[in-house]
């Protein structure tokens, strides 16, 4: 069965000449935003957004009485912590049209800002935010890059930038459902046009808003420690009459995948258009063949690009007279959904850095909102290898599944490393879960929760069922931030509905028999008839904190998930050999004591299945893969172990 995937695109009007919005947040010193006509979306009263004492920001040009902003240089805003986050309307909503967002920005330290964050964008409401504005540690030590997004995950420009230096951002937004982003980060002088101002640092287009309302400023990371002044919203370049309108137009597009297999499939893009028939558009593709509709001749119809390889997104172009339209794709992904991962599983998160967990093999989302990604690193334990990434994750947003094969019986066992930064904002009384299991995307039981004793200590808890927080039990010590614990869950059920348990273990030797627990859970609760789900959850800013996880293991014995190694029970495959590695010959060997016949299933960094063979000799034929970074899973005679792999 074919999947459809819909992705929004650019939809082009007019607006209306003219300046929207202008704040160069010269108020007094120290004085909060919330106190000057800004209105808190989120996270109210806890650590303010303020401004500073003569801490204004300027750029020859566009700061001081004689710059686009015309004010002198006084203060600018501080987003220097968690917690609250604001937004100032604009006088009327915008609804069509192109707006042009521009401010000063400052970052002061990379490790401030950890793995990277949005930190403005435009809105509306509470919740509904586009043309996000990101910064992040560059690759190159010291160094910064900016990003732009309309959703949560940003497209990062490749350019370096220093810190502690004043730049000038330019954003520019096609106000639609699907409109497009551009971002220009200026390093001296105030561009004329938008020609003048060159390529674009970073583009993205999807996910957008319809309506504009006003700017926003968030406050991503415990210590980031960004300045921002002069911001200024027009619907032309700087006050500059707004180009011609094109006439036509693209619709929002879907791209269907041709086969959903567990190999590298094709898609099909198709491209709705109106107000074709007024002029010659010359069509372009970087992938795929063009066919369908020509909006030469044709006044609306559809342009169908077919032949595009899963895994290759597609640019699009049409050019001709006042229009010089881009559409961008991403590929689908063409794998089949999951069916059920048999248990014992083993989650080594070896995707790439910031790829979002719900978009690989095995797992799926749910909820909208912030995805929860992968982190760059492993968390450290005595006894547990280091392979692959880690995942991140805090306050609300997407919720990742996993689903398992059906347990109606016994012990259900998970567990993982896991490491809580900070307590601070994370204030509910009940506390909030961040991990369980589960009978459905509904129905949940074996909640892992943490509550605060103070910014930097909190108790984990567990519950039998989520029906009421006040059931929760917790530890009776508190444990520290910054600090790694391993983390061991078991759900089991009883002889009848309503007498399962909930044991948590913290810390336990890796490798040792199952010792007493920490504490247990049995409040009596309508229990779970079936197991088949494991899932992250992000509740909210005030119920979940900022997480980094690691080495996710679930089975139904203590052994299978207190093993010494990422790889599931494999001790029980007795004498395993995996060698050589790194292979530069293309012949893998994998060698046991009993030589029964052996499934073999290679994944790539993400997560994608690239080699599933069997083999009843000790060679495998590893020549069709690429040069790089592997992890291969083994099983025989119903036990399996996985190794990372390095092919030359």
């Amino acid at each position: 069965m074919k999947k459809l995937y819909t992705l929004l695109l650019l939809a082009l009007t007019t607006v209306s000449f003219g300046q929207v919005f202008t704040d160069n947040l010269n108020y007094a010193d120290g004085a909060l935003l919330i106190d000057n006509g800004w209105t808190a979306q989120s996270g109210a009263g806890t650590n303010s957004i303020d401004v500073g004492a003569s801490n204004g920001l300027s750029y020859a040009g566009y700061s001081g009485l004689t710059g686009i902003t015309a004010s002198a240089e006084g203060n600018a805003a501080l987003l220097d912590n968690t917690g609250e986050d604001v937004n100032k309307p604009f006088a009327a909503s915008v609804t069509s049209g192109t707006l042009y967002y521009s401010f000063l920005v400052n970052v002061s330290s990379p490790s401030d800002i950890a793995t990277g964050g949005y930190f403005t964008s435009l809105g509306n409401g509470t919740t509904n935010f586009a043309a996000r504005i990101f910064v992040r540690p560059s690759t190159t030590p010291d160094k910064i890059n900016f990003g732009v997004s309309n959703t949560s995950t940003g497209t990062y420009g490749t350019t370096d930038f220093d810190l502690n230096t004043t730049y000038l951002i330019i954003v520019k937004y096609d106000v639609a459902v699907a409109g497009s982003v551009s971002l220009w980060v200026e390093t001296s002088g105030v561009p004329s046009t938008e020609a003048a101002a060159g390529t674009a640092e970073a583009t993205a287009s999807g996910g957008g808003l319809a309506t504009i309302a006003g700017v926003y400023l968030r406050q991503f990371a415990l210590t980031q420690n960004i300045t921002i002044d002069g911001l200024y919203v027009d619907a032309g370049w700087f006050g500059n009459t707004p180009p011609p309108t094109c006439p036509l137009a693209f619709q929002a597009a879907t791209k269907v995948c041709d086969a959903i297999t567990g190999g590298t499939d094709t898609y099909t893009v198709t491209i709705p258009f109106i107000g074709g028939a007024t002029g010659t558009y010359n069509l372009n593709a970087d992938s795929g063949t063009i066919g369908g509709d020509n909006p030469s001749t044709t006044a609306s119809g559809n342009i169908i690009i077919t032949g595009l390889s899963e895994g290759t997104n597609l640019v699009f172009t049409a050019n001709g007279g006042d229009c010089n339209l881009t559409v961008n794709v991403t590929s689908p992904n063409c794998t089949p959904p999951p069916t059920g991962v048999a248990l014992p599983f083993s989650e080594q998160f070896a995707y790439a850095e910031g790829a979002a967990l719900g978009g690989q093999t095995n797992w799926a989302n749910i909820n909208t909102g912030d995805d929860i990604l992968t982190t760059a690193g492993n968390l450290s334990y005595t006894g547990l290898a280091e392979v692959g990434n880690s995942i991140s994750f805090a306050g609300s947003g997407i919720d990742t599944f996993l689903t398992t094969s059906d347990v109606t019986s016994g012990t259900v066992y998970y567990s993982f490393l896991t490491n809580i930064s900070s307590m601070t904002g994370v204030t509910d009384p009940n506390g909030g879960y961040f991990a369980g299991l589960g009978s459905s995307t509904t129905t949940f039981g074996a909640t892992l929760w943490t509550k605060q004793v103070d910014d930097t200590n909190f108790n984990f808890g567990v519950e039998v069922r989520t029906a009421n927080a006040a059931n929760t039990t917790w530890t009776p010590d508190a444990y520290q931030t910054g600090q790694t614990y391993f983390v061991v869950v078991a759900y089991t059920f009883g002889a009848d509905a309503a007498d399962d348990s909930v044991n948590l273990w913290i810390n336990p030797v890796v490798g040792s028999p199952e010792p007493t627990a920490t504490i247990t859970d049995t409040h009596t609760a309508t229990d779970l008839a079936t197991i088949n789900k494991f899932f992250f959850r992000q509740d909210s800013a005030t119920e979940t904190p900022s997480l980094q996880i690691d080495a996710l293991r679930i089975g139904t014995t203590w052994e299978e998930v207190t093993g010494t190694n990422l790889g599931i029970n494999n001790s029980n495959i007795a004498g395993l050999k995996v060698y050589p590695n790194p292979v530069t010959n293309g012949k893998l060997f994998i060698e046991t004591s009993a030589n029964a016949e052996k499934a073999v299933v290679v994944y790539d960094v993400l997560g994608k299945v690239v080699l599933n063979t069997k083999t009843v000799t000790s060679e495998v034929n590893v020549s069709s893969l690429k040069g790089g970074v592997y992890i291969v899973k083994i099983t025989e005679d119903g036990n399996t172990a996985t190794r990372k792999l390095v092919i030359r």
